[in-house]
């Protein structure tokens, strides 16, 4: 795959190289020819009369400057006192057989065929590299940086090193050092590795305020694109606060400085020499740069790698709770001039706020002193905040804002409780009416439909029995043995009351319905219905 890379991109460079010569020459005869025109013009056909001798003239190189275009100034200065400090990242890894994306299953072959002992032999040994037999040694390449010379650590993705056998630190002088891991984040995508300092002299880069940065900062992205060795590509960032969908802290940094495969894992430096980004993924169809290239900002990076340098794992607050965002139609079922913060969902069992310090309904709009304007806003600024720190949390409840004091507990403990605490899929069941709205059947939550729908006994409210298709509430996605545990942030719990908060809330003028739906384990939800 190099090769049918490297080899059009050098033929590209040889023909331009020779038009270049035959353009440069043009221009030069251009230049020259209405000189020598000139001169030949302007020789005289008699003897001058003698003339009286010059004036001394300020000699070449004390002549005014002459206004001239300039392009931008080199990065040459800057990138050789980086390149040192910027690795290549090699990774090992033996894959079965059966394993491998490439693996070819051993054909059956008849009882006593004379090829038997041949596919034998040639399964057999189709590793070849000493991973046992049958298996595969996959290579794979990608960059990194030190960050601390005294220590020898080094920063990379953690997709570059996942699930290596062995890691091994490529420098640009041509040396190598063994790495061992010493902890990764799947959220961020970072890894920590550490070589012997004892082995090397370093050289390190530190890291610099993302936050500083504007869109139209030139940027400088060093790697190892396509493992031909260090190299330098210059850009700006062309927009910030990126979600890629690729995990939940995403912020990333755009920048169409050129990242190809390869360059993952390698800094991007501003203008200071300063490390602001982590390259990690591109948008690309062909999988080469087209200009679409994203990094993890330093703001959220540095304390990621001083978690995992320091404990081997992350340790992220955790305020418990399960989150959506705020619609413009819960917005305004909530009375809210502008629909922004994040809607607390439910309540984790167990968690820091389960004392009912927040409440199902709440929405956050400022966490410790931090605004919180999307949902994906809370998050990335919970998670920055350490384990056991108390803190304001700004809610809106009932319409009205107030301020609660909040402890946090542990993101990773709290990830147990929450996934002992996930519904398993709802089970439509047949339909026991005693009232129908909005498009849904629902009755009475007895032991009969608790029994029928698989309802847990916590759960409280009333039941949905059905739902008519191509309602308002199908298209919601409300399905039917979910129970409606609040209308408008008012608790129901019979058929009669549903009706009665519907027929309030039109009387009111409302357009939505704002419904807190349980599933049989009582998670909870917010679900808005259109009433006309």
């Amino acid at each position: 795959m190099a090769t049918k890379i490297i080899l059009p991109a050098v033929r590209r460079t040889l023909l331009s190289a020779v038009v270049a010569a035959f353009a440069g020459a043009a221009v030069a005869s251009s230049f020259v020819a209405p000189a020598l025109a000139q001169t030949q013009m302007q020789a005289p056909t008699q003897p001058a009369p003698a003339q009286p001798a010059p004036a001394p003239q300020m000699p070449p190189q004390q002549l005014p400057a002459q206004p001239q275009g300039q392009g931008p100034a080199s990065v040459a200065d800057l990138a050789e006192g980086l390149l040192g400090a910027v690795v290549n990242i090699s990774t090992s890894q033996n894959i079965k057989g059966a394993e491998s994306p490439d693996a070819v299953p051993m054909p059956e072959l008849p009882e006593g065929s004379p090829f038997q002992d041949f596919f034998d032999e040639f399964f057999k040994d189709r590793g070849g590299n000493g991973g046992g037999p049958g298996s595969q040694r996959v290579q794979s390449l990608g960059s990194g940086f030190v960050i601390d010379a005294e220590k020898g650590i080094v920063i990379t993705n953690n997709h570059v090193i996942a699930d290596a056998d062995e890691i091994e630190v490529n420098f640009s002088d041509g040396s190598k050092l063994k790495a061992e891991l010493v902890g990764t984040d799947t959220k961020t995508d970072i890894a920590v590795l550490k070589v012997d300092p004892t082995l090397k002299k370093l050289t390190a880069v530190k890291f610099g305020d993302s936050n500083r940065m504007r869109i139209g900062d030139w940027v400088m992205a060093v790697g190892n694109p396509f493992g031909l060795g260090g190299t330098v590509t210059v850009g700006i960032i062309s927009a910030r606060n990126r979600d890629i969908q690729s995990g939940p802290y995403d912020d990333f940094i755009q920048t169409d400085a050129a990242i190809n495969r390869g360059n993952s894992g390698g800094p991007l430096f501003n203008m200071q020499g300063e490390v602001v980004g982590i390259n990690t993924a591109i948008i690309s169809p062909s999988g080469g740069s087209i200009g679409i290239g994203f990094s993890i900002p330093s703001e959220l990076a540095i304390g990621v790698v001083s978690q995992l340098a320091e404990f081997g794992e992350t340790r992220r607050g955790w305020l418990g709770v399960r989150i959506q965002p705020v619609t413009d139609e819960i917005a305004e079922t909530l009375d809210m001039k502008v629909a922004k913060g994040a809607l607390v969902a439910g309540v984790i069992k167990g968690g820091p706020v389960d004392n009912g310090t927040i409440l199902p309904g709440d929405v956050i709009i400022k966490f410790d002193g931090k605004d919180v304007d999307e949902m994906r806003d809370l998050p990335r600024v919970v998670a920055e905040s350490p384990v056991g720190k108390a803190v304001d949390v700004v809610v809106v409840r009932k319409g009205v804002e107030q301020t609660v004091k909040v402890t946090l507990g542990r993101l990773e403990d709290g990830e147990k409780l929450a996934e002992s605490a996930e519904g398993q899929p709802e089970e439509e069941g047949e339909a026991v009416a005693s009232a129908t709205v909005l498009g849904m059947t629902i009755g009475e939550l007895n032991d009969e439909a608790r029994t029928k729908f698989g309802v847990g006994a916590d759960v409280s409210g009333v039941v949905i029995t059905e739902v008519t298709p191509d309602s308002a509430a199908a298209e919601r996605g409300i399905l039917a043995g979910e129970v409606i545990t609040e209308i408008a942030q008012e608790s129901v719990s019979s058929p009669k009351d549903v009706m009665d908060r519907i027929a309030t809330l039109k009387e009111q003028g409302r357009k939505n319905a704002l419904l807190m739906l349980a599933s049989k384990t009582g998670e909870l939800r917010f679900v808005t219905i259109r009433m006309d």
